[in-house]
C-alpha cells in the first residue's frame, strides 16, 4: 500500500467514524452534561445526586496518609496552611499624649488598678497572616480596576477613527466607487490588487514564506507569541461585578479611641475697651439652648497688656505657661441651630453695684481720651487700689453671646477669609475689596432657617469675627436659667436686649474647623498632645465637652475631674452683716486647714494648681446668684475623709480700721464618698454658722450635729451641683455594686458594705448573683463607659469561680446571661453602629483588640486577666481529661448553694451532659436539631417530640453550675485546686444548655459568641504552643460535641424561622458561616467540613420540601462566606487523584452519557471524575464541589427533579465563582503558572455546566435568535436550519469523508427544543459566566483539556464550538463611534477595512471544502466570469465587506450563502479576530486562544496550518 501523507497520517479515523455514526441518526437529542437531578434518577445506586450532600473527606487523615512529594516552591505551598498562618500579636496602643494618663503613684484600691490596666495595657490583636487574600478581599474591584490596567498600551482601532468628511460627501465617495474605472482605481485597494496587477507596485516580499518548517515548530513558535508579554490576570481586564459590598467582608473594626465631635478651634486676637483703666477677665463657652444645657466647660483667656497685668501682681506672682492659652479646641458631637457661644467678662470687685461699675465704660469714648483725661487719671488711679487690696475676688461685669451656625452659614457662603462684624447698633456694611461681611443689627440675632444638614462644622471656610456690643450683667439675673431666658430671645426680631445700652467694646475672634493634629496643644488634664516641640510656647487647650445628649463611647484614657457649680444662696434669713458674699471652695482630703489639696486648676494668668477658689461677688447682695465653674482633679483613691469644704465669707469692700477683709459667716461640705460611691448631682446645703465640730467629714451636713447652729433652722440654703468626668467612678449604683463585689472577693476582705448593707462572707453568692442578675436595670451609658472592664470581669468570673466560705460558686451561667442580655441591649438601642451584617462596632473592638484570656498575658505576673484582679481566690470546674480515679463525683453529694433544689446523687459533669444530650436524641451524625422557642418541630422528629426536647433542653440548664465541690476537699484529693476552665468550651457549653429568653438573646446575637469563641481558641493554642500541633489532638471530645450540637440548633434555627424572623435568620446564617471560616484555621478541617455538611442537609431537606427561593438566597451567602477563606484552594485538596470508585458503577454524569450516546467506552474514568461533579470530585474538592454543585442545580433547572423557582438566584450563584476565580485570578501566590492550573482544574466541571446552559444564554451575536429561540426574524430559517452554529457538511469534511447535503438527518443537530423555558440570562449575567469559562480554559492544563476534548462527542464538540463563538461575539471589540453613526457608517468602514482578513477566511473555508483552488479561480478570473452580486459589482468590489451577517448586501437577497461554511469560518478565524473588549484589545500578544486549537485538534487528529493561519492574522 502507498505510502500515506504525513498530513493524513494524523487524521483520527476513530473521530471519523464517530461522526458517520452520528450523520446514520443512531443517536437523537441534545447531550445533558449534567442530568440526573433528581433523587431517583437515571443513576445507579451508589450514586448521589446533585441535591445531596455527600460526605467529606477526612481532611486531616488524607494529608497523612497522602504525603507530598514535592520538596519545595509554589506548588508545595498549596498542599498545607503556611506556618505562620496565625499569630497573637500585642500591640501597643497608640498615646496622643507625650505622658501616659495615670495616677499618681500611690496606693490605689483594685478598681482604680483594674481600670488603669484596662486603659494602659497593649491590644492583643489575633492577626490571620493571609486573610487580605480570600475573596473578601479581592482586588478586581470596580474602584481598583483603572490603577491595575494603567500599565497597558493605549490600541488605536480603524474602526474607531470618525469619518472625515460629512455624511453628503460620503455618499457622493460612494457613488464615485461605483462608477470609477479600473485605471481610477486608487492604489492599495482591494479592487485594484485584483484587475491592476499589471500597473499596481509590488509589495514587498513576506521573507521566509515558502520555507519549509515543521508543523511542530509552527505550533511552538504560535504558543510562544500568544504566552509572550501577555497580561497576566484575564480578570484585571474585565469589568469587575457592580455588587455591593462584599457579604464575606468583615473589615477590621475601629480602634477604641477617645471621642471627639466636630473640632472648632476658636482664636481669641484682642479685646479693646473705650477706656483701658484696669485688667478684664473672660471666659468663653458653649450653651444649647433647646436642650438648656452648658455643653462645654470653660475656657478662660485673659487679653490684658502686660501693663494692666502688673496690676495685680501682688495677689498673682507668677503664671504658669498653661494659663496663658488664648486658643481653644471645642468638641461639638450634637451640633444644632440652638448653639451659642457665650463670652462672659469679669472685673476686680470694687465698691459700687455692676451698674455703677459699667458706667464710665459706656460714658467715655476713646476719642474723647484728652478732654477726660483727669477722669480717667482718677478711675485708673481707683483701679489700682481696688485692685491691690481685692486682687484675689472678682465681680461680674459683662456678657454676649455668637449664634455659632450664623456664623458657619455665613463663612461657608463666602470665597476666601472671612470677617464678621457682630453688634447691636444697626451699622452700615459694605461688601470692599477684601469682600468683608458685615453681619449687624437684626441678622447677627435672627435664627438661621436651613436644616440640620447645615450643621457641620468641618468644612466651613476660617472666619474672623469681630464682637462690638456686650451686655452688662445685673446682679439678679447671674443664673443659667437667666441666661437660656436671654438667648431665645436674642433670636426673635423685636429683643429686649436690643432695647438695652450696650458696653461697647472690640472682641477679635478667629472660628475655624480645627485641624486633625493641632501643635502646643492640652488636654483638659494639662497633658501635652503630640506634636508639642516647644514647651515654652503658649499652648492651645482642647475644652472638654459635656455632650448635649448620650455618647456611647467605651473609656480608653484615664480621666477623673469634678466640676463644682455653685448655683445660688439664700441668706435672707441670717442675722447679722452678711452682704457682699463670695464662697471659697476647697478639696480636703482631712479636716485640718493644712489637708486643703492643691488640686483645684487654675484660670488665666494664675498658678496652674491651687488650694482654694473663690465664686465672684455681688455686691450687697444677701441671696446672690453664682456662675463660677471650679475644676478639681480628683485624686485616684477616695478616702472617707475627702470632702468638698465650702466657706462663706463677707467681703469689705470699703477699707475701715480694724474691719477684716473677709469674714466667714458660714459653712458646709459634701462628703466624696457615700457607701463606697461618688457623690455627684444637685445638692442643696444647709450651712452651718459654726465651724464643724471634729470628725465631720464622714457626716453629711444634712445631719443635725449636737451644739451647732445653722441659718435658718438648718434648712437648706445653698444650691450647688457637682459634675464629674471620670473614667474610674461608674455612677451607676448597679455597676458600682457588681465592681464592689468582684473586688471583695479579689481582696477577700469581708464584710463589705455596699449602700446600708454590710455583706458577710456567707450571704455573699446570693448578693453576688443578685448583683450579676441587676446588671441589666443599669444605665445604657455607663455600661457603655465600662463596657471593657464589665466584660472581662464577666469572663473572669466564667472561667474562674470563686471560693465563697470554702466552697466552689459556679457563676458561668448567671454571667453568660448578663452577657446575652447587654450585648442584646447595646443592638437595640444603638442600632446606628453596626456594620451590614448586624455587628455592633464596639462590641466586634471589644473583640479584636481587648479581649483575652484571664492570665494569659505573658507579660503580667497577676493571676488576673493581663494582671486583672491581685490575689484572687478562684477555683474552676473544668472537665479534665485526666481526671483522679479517687474524685468519685458519682457519689459526691451537691455542696453549692447555686441550686438548693437539687437532690439525689448527681453523675459526673461528663455523665451528666451525656445525659442531657441523650435526652433531646442527639445523634452525632448531626441528625438532631434543636429549635428551642420554635413552634414546628425539629427535623427528624415528630411534632409531639418537640415539647419533649423543650423539657429536657430546660431540665439540663443545671449540667456544670449545679455541682460544686469544696475547695479543701478538691484540694485533698488532687493535692491542687482544679485547673481553671477554658472560656470557649465554658461558653460552648452554656449555650449547648440554654434556654428559654437567654438562648433567644444568645441567638439574637450569635456573631458576638461566636467570635469570641474563636478568639479564645486561638490565645489558648497560642500560649499552650498548640497552634502547630496535630489538628486532631487540640480539643477534647466534649468540646466537639458542643460544637456539633451548637452548630446543629443554629442550622435548626434557621431553616425553621427563615419565614417568621428573616432579619434575625439572615444574621443567624452569615455569624454561623463566619464561625465555620473561622474554625477552618484553627480545627480539623474534616471536622469543619462535617459541620458544614450539618448545615447543608438541614437546609437542603427544608429546601426542596419548600421550594423557597429565599432559604436557596441564605445557603448562597453561607456558601460564599465560607468559600472566602484565604486557603481555599487548599482546602479543596489540589493535589487529590480522583480515583474511579470502588465499584465499576460509573458515575452520575457518566451514566447520563450511555442514554445520550457519549463514548464513555474510550473515557478515562479519572479524566471524567475531573471534568464532572461525580462523587470523588465533590468528596475530595469539598467546597469546590459544593460551589459547582450549587451553580449546576440553579443554572439547569430542566433537569430531572428540578426546581424552576431557582431560576431567578442564578446572577447570585454566578457572581459566587465569578469572586472565587476573579480572586484566584489576582492572587500572588498563584502567579506561576503550574500552580494556576492546578487551581484551575478545581473547575474544570464549570465548562460542562457552561456548555449545558449555552440555550440559555444572552445572545451577544449581531443575528439574533442564534440559539433557536422563537419569535425573531429569521426563526422559519433557523428551525429548517437546526441550532448548530456549524453544519455537518463542513464537520463532515474536517472528518475527511463527504456527505451529501440533502441527506443531513436533523438528529445530528443540536435539538431544537432545548430552548429556556423560562428565560435567559441578563447579558451581566452571561458575560460573567462567560468570562469565569474562558479563564478555566486559559489556565487548565492543556494536556488534560486535549484528553477531554478527544473523547467528547461531535454532538459535545458542537456545542463547545457555538460556545467558544459565543465568547468571542461577548467579548468583540465594537466601535465607538457606530452607537451615534449608526449601521450604514459602519458598512461604509468596513467596505474600506478588513478585506484581506475576509478573503483569507473564505480562501481558507473553500479549502477546506475543497469547492474551489487556486487553478480553478486563476482560469476563472483570466476568462472574466467572476461571480457577480446582485448590485452588478465584481467580486472584490465595494460589496466586497468584511464577513459579518447581518452587515453584508447579499444576505438580503435570495442567493443565501451556505450557513455551514459560515460556521466553519466564524469557529475558526473568528475566534482568533475576536477576543477584543476594549481592556482585552489592549494586549496586543491576545492571540488566538489554545482552546481551540486543541478543539479542531480533537475533531481532525491535525493542524492543517490553521493555528498558523489564525495567528498570522
Amino acid at each position: 500500500m502507498a505510502e500515506r501523507r504525513a498530513f493524513a497520517q494524523k487524521i483520527s479515523r476513530t473521530v471519523a467514524a464517530e461522526v458517520r455514526k452520528q450523520i446514520a441518526g443512531q443517536y437523537g437529542g441534545s447531550p445533558q452534561l449534567l442530568k440526573n437531578l433528581s433523587v431517583g434518577g437515571n443513576a445507579t445506586s451508589n450514586a448521589i445526586p446533585l441535591t445531596e450532600a455527600v460526605e467529606p473527606v477526612d481532611f486531616e487523615e488524607y494529608l497523612i496518609t497522602h504525603p507530598p512529594l514535592i520538596e519545595s516552591g509554589p506548588l508545595r505551598d498549596l498542599i498545607e496552611f503556611p506556618p505562620d498562618d496565625i499569630e497573637v500579636l500585642y500591640t501597643p496602643r497608640e498615646c496622643r499624649t507625650l505622658g501616659q494618663a495615670v495616677p499618681e503613684e500611690g496606693e490605689n484600691d483594685p478598681h482604680v488598678r483594674d481600670c488603669v490596666r484596662s486603659y494602659t495595657e497593649d491590644w492583643a490583636i489575633v492577626n490571620r497572616k493571609y486573610h487580605k487574600l480570600g475573596t473578601a478581599f479581592n482586588p478586581n474591584t470596580l474602584d481598583k480596576q483603572k490603577e491595575r490596567q494603567r500599565g497597558l498600551p493605549k490600541q488605536v482601532f480603524e474602526s474607531d477613527e470618525l469619518p472625515d468628511h460629512s455624511s453628503y460627501q460620503d455618499d457622493q465617495d460612494d457613488l464615485k466607487r461605483r462608477s470609477m474605472s479600473i485605471d481610477d482605481t486608487p492604489r492599495g485597494s482591494w479592487a485594484c490588487s485584483i484587475f491592476d496587477l499589471k500597473n499596481s507596485q509590488p509589495d514587498a516580499l513576506l521573507p521566509h514564506l515558502l520555507d519549509r518548517v515543521p508543523n511542530e515548530e509552527i505550533d511552538h513558535h504560535n504558543e510562544d507569541q500568544r504566552k509572550s508579554n501577555r497580561h497576566r490576570e484575564l480578570f484585571a481586564l474585565h469589568p469587575a461585578l457592580d455588587e455591593e459590598e462584599p457579604i464575606e467582608r468583615h473589615c477590621v473594626p475601629d480602634v477604641p479611641k477617645e471621642h471627639f465631635g466636630q473640632r472648632l478651634l476658636v482664636k481669641c486676637l484682642s479685646l479693646k475697651f473705650e477706656i483701658e483703666i484696669e485688667p478684664i477677665f473672660a471666659s468663653l463657652a458653649l450653651y444649647d439652648v433647646k436642650e438648656k444645657k452648658k455643653i462645654s466647660e470653660n475656657f478662660y483667656f485673659d487679653l490684658n497688656s502686660e501693663q494692666t497685668k502688673a496690676m495685680l501682681r501682688p495677689h498673682i506672682p507668677s503664671a504658669a505657661i498653661s494659663t496663658l492659652a488664648r486658643s481653644a479646641v471645642f468638641s461639638i458631637t450634637y451640633p444644632s441651630q440652638d448653639v451659642f457661644f457665650v463670652i462672659k467678662l469679669e472685673k476686680v470687685l470694687q465698691q459700687g453695684d455692676i451698674g455703677e461699675c459699667a458706667e464710665p465704660y459706656m460714658v467715655f469714648k476713646e476719642s474723647d481720651a484728652a478732654k477726660n483725661k483727669e477722669k480717667l487719671e482718677k478711675l485708673r488711679s481707683q483701679s489700682e487700689q481696688f485692685c491691690q487690696r481685692l486682687g484675689r475676688y472678682r465681680m461680674p461685669f459683662a456678657w454676649t453671646a455668637i449664634h455659632l451656625m450664623n456664623i458657619v452659614n455665613s463663612a461657608g457662603s463666602l470665597e476666601r477669609d472671612t470677617e464678621l462684624e457682630m453688634g447691636l447698633s444697626e451699622r452700615k456694611g459694605s461688601w470692599s475689596e477684601r469682600r468683608n461681611s458685615s453681619i449687624v443689627g437684626r441678622r447677627s440675632l435672627e435664627r438661621t432657617t436651613s436644616g440640620d444638614e447645615s450643621c457641620s462644622l468641618t468644612s466651613f471656610r476660617p472666619a474672623t469675627l469681630t464682637v462690638t456690643n456686650f451686655f452688662k450683667q445685673e446682679g439678679d439675673r447671674l443664673s443659667d436659667e437667666d441666661l437660656y431666658k436671654f438667648l431665645a430671645d436674642m433670636r426673635r426680631p423685636s429683643s429686649v436686649l436690643r432695647r438695652l445700652r450696650p458696653i461697647t467694646a472690640q472682641l477679635k475672634i478667629d472660628i475655624s474647623p480645627a485641624p486633625e493634629n493641632p501643635h502646643y496643644c492640652l488636654t483638659p488634664d494639662l497633658l501635652q498632645v503630640k506634636p508639642y516641640p516647644d514647651s515654652r510656647v503658649r499652648p492651645t487647650k482642647e475644652i472638654l465637652e459635656f455632650p448635649a445628649r448620650d455618647v456611647y463611647v467605651p473609656n480608653t484614657t484615664y480621666r477623673n475631674l469634678l466640676y463644682v457649680n455653685p448655683q445660688s444662696l439664700n441668706f435672707a434669713n441670717r442675722q447679722g452683716s452678711a452682704r457682699n458674699i463670695t464662697v471659697k471652695v476647697q478639696f480636703m482630703n482631712g479636716e485640718d486647714p493644712s489637708n486643703a489639696m492643691p488640686v483645684i486648676f487654675g484660670k488665666s494668668s494664675c498658678a496652674e494648681y491651687s488650694k482654694e477658689a473663690y465664686t465672684s461677688v455681688v455686691y450687697h447682695n444677701r441671696s446672690p446668684d453664682f456662675h463660677d465653674e471650679i475644676k478639681i482633679k480628683l485624686p485616684a483613691s477616695l478616702t472617707d475623709h475627702h470632702h468638698i469644704l465650702f466657706t462663706f465669707y463677707h467681703v469689705s469692700c470699703q477699707q475701715k480700721q480694724n474691719t477684716p477683709l473677709e469674714t466667714p459667716v458660714g459653712y458646709t461640705w459634701i462628703p466624696m464618698l457615700q457607701n463606697g460611691r461618688l457623690r455627684t448631682g444637685h445638692f442643696c446645703l444647709p450651712v452651718s454658722l459654726e465651724k464643724p465640730p471634729q470628725s465631720y467629714s464622714v457626716l453629711s451636713p444634712d445631719v443635725p450635729l449636737p451644739g451647732m447652729k445653722w441659718v435658718d433652722n438648718h434648712r437648706g440654703v445653698f444650691n450647688v451641683e457637682v459634675v464629674a468626668a471620670s473614667t474610674i467612678h461608674t455612677q451607676d449604683q448597679y455597676l458600682d455594686k457588681f465592681f464592689a463585689l468582684v473586688h471583695a472577693l479579689d481582696e477577700h476582705m469581708f464584710p463589705v458594705r455596699i449602700g446600708d448593707m454590710r455583706i458577710m462572707e456567707n450571704n455573699l453568692e446570693a448578693e453576688l448573683k443578685s448583683s450579676i442578675a441587676a446588671l441589666n436595670s443599669s444605665q445604657l451609658e455607663p455600661v457603655v463607659r465600662f463596657l471593657h472592664l464589665l466584660l472581662d470581669k464577666l469572663v473572669l468570673l466564667m472561667v474562674r469561680p470563686p471560693v465563697i466560705a470554702g466552697q466552689i460558686v459556679n457563676l458561668g451561667q448567671a454571667s453568660f446571661e448578663v452577657m446575652a442580655s447587654i450585648v442584646n441591649r447595646l443592638h437595640k438601642y444603638l442600632d446606628t453602629s453596626q456594620d451590614m451584617h448586624g455587628r455592633n462596632s464596639l462590641l466586634s473592638s471589644y473583640i479584636h483588640y481587648v479581649f483575652r484570656l484571664p492570665n494569659m498575658d505573658p507579660n503580667s505576673p497577676s493571676p488576673g486577666p493581663g494582671g486583672l484582679g491581685g490575689s484572687v481566690h478562684y477555683a474552676t470546674m473544668a472537665r479534665s481529661a485526666v481526671r483522679p480515679a479517687s474524685l468519685n463525683l458519682n457519689r459526691s453529694r451537691s455542696l453549692s448553694n447555686s441550686n438548693p433544689d437539687i437532690s439525689g446523687t448527681p453523675t459526673s459533669p461528663d455523665d451528666e451532659v451525656r445525659s442531657i444530650i441523650g435526652s433531646k436524641g442527639l445523634d452525632r451524625s448531626n441528625s438532631w436539631v434543636h429549635t428551642m422557642g420554635c413552634t414546628s418541630a425539629p427535623w427528624g422528629t415528630s411534632p409531639g417530640s418537640s415539647s419533649d426536647s423543650k423539657q429536657a433542653m430546660e431540665r439540663s440548664g443545671n449540667r456544670m453550675s449545679s455541682h460544686t465541690e469544696s475547695a479543701s476537699f478538691l484540694q485533698t484529693l488532687t493535692g491542687r485546686l482544679p485547673t481553671k476552665k477554658l472560656f470557649h468550651e465554658e461558653l460552648a457549653l452554656q449555650w449547648v444548655v440554654s434556654s428559654g429568653s437567654v438562648r433567644e438573646g444568645a441567638l439574637q446575637q450569635a456573631w458576638f459568641f461566636f467570635e469570641l469563641m474563636v478568639k479564645s481558641i486561638i490565645h489558648h493554642l497560642y500560649f499552650t504552643d498548640r497552634l502547630q500541633s496535630p489538628r486532631k489532638n487540640r480539643f477534647p471530645e466534649r468540646f466537639m460535641d458542643d460544637i456539633t450540637a451548637l452548630v446543629s440548633t443554629i442550622a435548626g434555627d434557621i431553616v425553621s424561622r427563615f419565614q417568621k424572623d428573616l432579619e434575625l435568620v439572615e444574621r443567624l446564617n452569615t455569624s454561623l458561616a463566619f464561625f465555620l471560616n473561622d474554625l477552618l484555621s484553627v480545627m480539623d478541617r474534616g471536622f469543619v467540613f462535617s459541620l458544614i455538611k450539618t448545615y447543608w442537609k438541614q437546609v437542603s431537606t427544608k429546601l426542596y420540601a419548600l421550594q423557597n427561593p429565599t432559604l436557596e438566597s441564605l445557603r448562597l451567602d453561607f456558601l460564599r462566606i465560607i468559600c472566602s477563606h484565604e486557603h481555599y484552594v487548599t482546602l479543596n485538596l489540589p493535589f487529590s487523584l480522583l480515583t474511579p470508585p470502588a465499584s465499576p458503577s460509573p458515575s452520575v454524569s457518566s451514566a447520563t452519557s450511555q442514554s445520550s450516546g457519549f463514548s464513555t467506552q474510550v473515557q478515562d474514568q479519572k479524566i471524567a471524575n475531573m471534568f464532572e461533579l461525580s462523587v470523588p470530585f465533590r468528596e475530595q474538592h469539598y467546597l469546590a464541589g459544593l460551589v459547582l454543585t450549587e451553580l449546576a442545580v440553579i443554572l439547569d433547572p430542566e433537569a430531572d427533579g428540578s426546581v424552576p423557582w431557582m431560576f431567578g438566584l442564578h446572577k447570585k450563584v454566578i457572581s459566587v465563582v465569578h469572586n472565587l476565580l476573579s480572586s484566584h485570578d489576582s492572587d500572588p501566590r498563584y502567579a506561576d503558572f503550574e500552580v494556576k492550573a492546578r487551581v484551575a482544574l478545581l473547575y474544570l466541571p464549570l465548562i460542562g455546566i457552561v456548555m449545558e446552559t449555552l440555550p440559555q444564554l444572552h445572545d451577544f451575536t449581531e443575528s439574533y435568535n442564534q440559539w433557536g429561540r422563537p419569535g425573531g426574524p429569521g426563526t422559519e430559517e433557523q428551525e429548517a436550519e437546526g441550532n448548530s452554529m456549524i453544519s455537518q457538511t463542513v464537520a463532515m469534511a474536517i472528518a475527511g469523508t463527504s456527505v451529501p447535503q440533502m441527506s443531513r438527518p436533523s438528529s445530528f443537530l443540536l435539538n431544537p427544543q432545548a430552548t429556556r423555558q423560562h428565560g435567559s440570562f441578563s447579558a451581566e449575567s452571561s458575560r460573567s459566566l462567560l468570562i469565569c469559562l474562558l479563564w478555566v480554559l486559559k489556565n487548565a492544563d492543556e494536556m488534560v483539556l486535549q484528553k477531554w476534548f478527544t473523547d467528547l462527542s461531535v454532538s459535545q464538540l458542537n456545542r463547545l464550538l457555538d460556545l467558544l463563538y459565543l465568547c468571542v461575539s461577548c467579548f468583540e471589540y465594537k466601535a465607538h463611534f457606530l452607537f451615534m453613526q449608526g449601521k450604514k457608517a459602519f458598512e461604509r468602514m468596513n467596505s474600506l477595512t478588513f478585506k484581506k482578513s475576509k478573503d483569507m477566511k473564505a480562501k481558507l473555508e473553500e479549502a477546506i471544502l475543497g469547492s474551489i483552488g487556486a487553478r480553478q479561480e486563476m482560469v476563472r478570473r483570466s476568462r472574466g466570469q467572476l461571480e457577480r452580486s446582485p448590485s452588478g459589482s465584481a467580486f472584490g468590489s465595494q460589496e466586497n465587506l468584511r464577513w459579518r451577517k447581518d452587515m453584508t448586501h447579499w444576505r438580503q437577497t435570495s442567493e443565501k450563502m451556505d450557513k455551514r461554511q459560515r460556521s466553519v469560518r466564524y469557529c475558526t478565524a473568528e475566534v482568533c479576530f475576536a477576543f477584543s473588549d476594549p481592556c482585552f484589545a489592549s494586549d496586543p500578544n491576545f492571540k488566538a486562544p489554545p482552546t481551540l486549537a486543541l478543539v479542531l485538534l480533537s475533531l481532525t487528529g491535525a493542524w492543517i496550518g490553521l493555528d498558523a493561519v489564525i495567528t498570522d492574522h
